[in-house]
C-alpha cells in the first residue's frame, strides 16, 4: 500500500509539473502576443524617435558589413567549388552561373544574412536591453516621463526590419562576386557572361520572395531580441540568458519562416 501511495504521489507530481509547464508556455505565448500588439500600436503614435532609429540602423547595418561581407564572399566561393564536380560529371559546367544565381538569390543570401544577424544583432539587443532592465534604467525612463518602449523597442525593431533587406541584397552581390572570381579562374568566363547567365532564370517572384523573407527575418530578430531583453530578470544571469535566448529563438523562428515562405513561393511559382 505504501508503494502504491508513493507511485500515485509521483504521478500526481508529474501531472502538476506538466500543467505548470503548459501554463508557463501559453502565458509566454500570450505575453509575446501582447508585446507585438503593443509594438504596432506604438509605431504609429507620435512622437517618432527618428534619431534613435537612424542610430540603430547604423548599428545594425554598417557594423555588420565586415562579417557579412566575409561570410557572403566565402559562401559564394565554397558553394561554387562544391557544385562544380557534380555538374562536371554531366558536362554541364556552363550551367554553374545559373545554379549559383538561383541558390544565392532564392535561399542562401536571405538565410545566411539572417543567421549572422541573429547571432550578432539579436544577442547585442538582448544583452543591451537586459542590462538596462536589471539595472532599473528602463524603470528610471518611465519615471522621467519617457516612453522606454518606443525609444528602445520600436526603434530597434524598425531598424532590423528596414536594414535586413539591404543586407540581404548586399550579401547576394558579394556572394555572386565570390562565385564569379572562382568561375573566372577556372573557366575564364567574362564578367558580363557570368551575370547574364546567373540572372537568366531569376524571376520577379524570386526577388520578391527574398525581400519578403528579409523583412520577416528582420522583424523576427528585432522582436525576439527586444522581448528577451525587455523582460530580463535575475541580475547579470538574466542578461546572459536574455542574449542567449534571443539568438536561439530568432534562429529557430527564421528556419520556420524559411520553410513556410518557400512552400508559399513554390506554390505561386507552379
Amino acid at each position: 500500500m505504501a508503494q502504491d501511495s508513493d507511485t500515485y504521489g509521483q504521478i500526481k507530481k508529474k501531472k502538476h509539473l506538466l500543467a505548470a509547464a503548459l501554463g508557463d508556455f501559453f502565458t509566454g505565448i500570450y505575453n509575446v502576443y501582447r508585446f507585438i500588439i503593443r509594438f504596432f500600436k506604438e509605431v504609429f503614435i507620435p512622437p517618432y524617435e527618428f534619431k534613435e532609429i537612424i542610430r540603430q540602423c547604423y548599428d545594425v547595418g554598417c557594423r555588420s558589413l565586415a562579417l557579412i561581407s566575409l561570410t557572403g564572399f566565402i559562401t559564394g566561393i565554397v558553394f561554387t567549388k562544391q557544385s562544380r564536380p557534380s555538374l562536371a560529371e554531366f558536362g554541364a559546367t556552363s550551367w554553374l552561373p545559373s545554379l549559383i544565381g538561383i541558390a544565392i538569390i532564392r535561399a542562401l543570401a536571405p538565410l545566411i544574412t539572417a543567421l549572422i544577424a541573429a547571432g550578432k544583432v539579436g544577442s547585442n539587443i538582448g544583452a543591451e536591453l537586459g542590462s538596462m532592465k536589471v539595472t532599473e534604467q528602463i524603470d528610471a525612463m518611465e519615471v522621467s516621463a519617457t516612453n522606454p518602449f518606443k525609444f528602445l523597442v520600436v526603434s530597434r525593431v524598425i531598424a532590423t526590419t528596414v536594414m535586413m533587406p539591404i543586407l540581404v541584397l548586399y550579401t547576394g552581390l558579394v556572394g555572386m562576386l565570390g562565385s564569379y572570381l572562382n568561375i573566372h579562374h577556372n573557366e575564364a568566363t567574362s564578367f558580363t557572361a557570368f551575370f547574364k547567365s546567373a540572372f537568366i532564370n531569376i524571376s520577379f517572384l524570386d526577388i520578391s520572395a527574398s525581400i519578403f523573407k528579409a523583412i520577416a527575418y528582420g522583424f523576427t530578430i528585432g522582436i525576439a531580441g527586444c522581448y528577451q531583453g525587455y523582460n530580463a530578470t535575475k541580475g547579470t544571469e538574466g542578461v546572459g540568458k536574455a542574449a542567449n535566448s534571443a539568438v536561439v529563438i530568432s534562429m529557430f523562428l527564421v528556419f520556420v519562416e524559411e520553410m513556410i515562405i518557400v512552400q508559399v513561393a513554390n506554390h505561386l511559382r507552379t
